[in-house]
């Protein structure tokens, strides 16, 4: 099992409103794609929300090929849809892992 993690740094003032749309909207076409077989959303707990509030969210694929497709076909245009939303009221980065045990 591959999950690809995306950890998103979102401004106070947005944070209910990009949640939301997380879950109404880009998770589920993130999930329409047919390369991943289910998500789940995580509130990192143990930093600092001065700056914004941090969640991960974390797409389980069941192997490297589907999150290269992913990536490949349609990461792109998923993220130009988000940054033309959100702007710099977001930062993101993404990790890779694979499931051992």
């Amino acid at each position: 099992m591959i999950i690809y993690n995306v950890t998103t740094n979102v401004a106070p003032e947005i944070a209910a409103s990009w949640l939301q749309w997380m879950k109404d909207e880009h998770i589920p076409e993130v999930l329409h794609t047919g390369l991943f077989t289910h998500h789940q959303i995580l509130h990192l707990l143990d930093i600092s929300e001065a700056d914004g509030i941090t969640y991960a969210v974390q797409y389980f694929a069941t192997d490297i090929h589907h999150y290269h497709r992913y990536v490949n076909e349609c990461a792109p245009a998923l993220r130009l849809k988000t940054t033309e939303k959100w702007g710099d009221k977001i930062i993101s980065f993404r990790s890779l892992m694979e499931v051992v045990e």
